[in-house]
């Protein structure tokens, strides 16, 4: 079943900027709050987005003090949407520190992030049984001027968000599938497994990329999903980017590969991922996935009126 919609933002709005896992550079953390403030939101920071770890110089601030503030920026009243600055690594590590039956009492609100913080996801879809949306992060690099506009199209307006696809995007394997969007970033959802917040693609359209990933471990982490089960049923799946995984044509190989008996559709390139210029995608949402004309169509919009 799909999940319950935050509401959209309008201008005026109040969002709140995080750093759930690493370090956010100080020019990136500005050039972000420019952007969103441009759209008409008020940014609020936490002081994740300016913390450094003295032990783990691959952490922002301590697991405890970036779980508080991913939560005090929830239980925020004044607060309409949580936005992760960056990824990096670290989400795992605060995950269990959260109090989820605390934010499930604050009603539906919006979180958004890509890469690391598909444990987020994870965790917002199982305990809170929201939607999210998978997008570039505002303190990155690539989050270029056409990554942002998706981003800003799907906030503000998200009925006219609905038809999803890359230029690159082309079927591995042919065919139309109707489900509820799973997944993210394939390291952290092979990372979950065994913990509560794992959720497999039974019925869905699983969602996947990575980066910096050899094609030996691509191979290994989606070995190791379809070992556990977490493909059993799925409907359809939409490939993101493999950046700096490897020659485009071994991924390929390795997709068809392992992917490919599973007998359903399934698109390459859909457009999301580790890239500039990169989609939103919501999670938790139902979706037609048509591998011929390389779209995935939202059959709703990813927020509510």
């Amino acid at each position: 079943m799909s999940a319950t919609r935050a509401p959209r933002l309008r201008k005026g709005d109040t969002v709140a900027l995080v750093a759930p896992a690493g370090p956010v550079p100080r020019d990136l953390l500005d050039r972000a709050v420019l952007v969103l403030r441009s759209w008409g939101l008020a940014v609020r920071m936490y002081d994740s987005v300016h913390a450094g770890n003295p032990t783990f110089d691959y952490l922002a601030g301590t697991d405890a003090d970036r779980a508080a503030d991913f939560q005090q920026a929830w239980l925020d009243p004044a607060v309409s949407a949580v936005f992760a600055a960056r990824g990096g690594y670290g989400c795992m590590r605060m995950v269990d520190l959260v109090d989820w039956s605390r934010l499930r009492s604050a009603g539906p609100k919006l979180f958004a992030g890509s890469s690391d913080t598909t444990a987020l996801h994870e965790a917002v879809g199982v305990h809170l049984g929201l939607s999210t949306l998978f997008s570039p992060m505002p303190a990155t690099s690539h989050f270029d001027d056409v990554a942002a506009a998706g981003l800003r199209r799907m906030l503000f307006e998200p009925e006219q968000a609905v038809r999803l696809g890359g230029p690159a995007a082309v079927a591995l394997r042919g065919g139309t599938a109707v489900g509820v969007t799973v997944g993210g970033n394939l390291s952290l959802l092979v990372a979950s497994i065994g913990a509560p917040e794992h959720r497999p693609a039974r019925g869905g359209i699983a969602l996947l990329e990575d980066v910096t990933e050899n094609v030996y471990r691509l191979d290994r982490l989606l070995t190791q999903l379809l070992r556990v089960g977490w493909f059993d049923g799925v409907a359809g799946i939409a490939l993101g980017s493999w950046t700096d995984c490897g020659p485009p044509e071994d991924i390929r190989a390795l997709m068809l590969d392992r992917l490919g008996p599973l007998g359903v559709p399934i698109v390459q390139e859909l457009g999301f991922g580790h890239h500039n210029g990169a989609l939103t995608v919501p999670l938790g949402v139902r979706a037609r996935l048509d591998a011929d004309a390389g779209t995935l169509t939202l059959l709703e919009p990813a927020l509510s009126c």
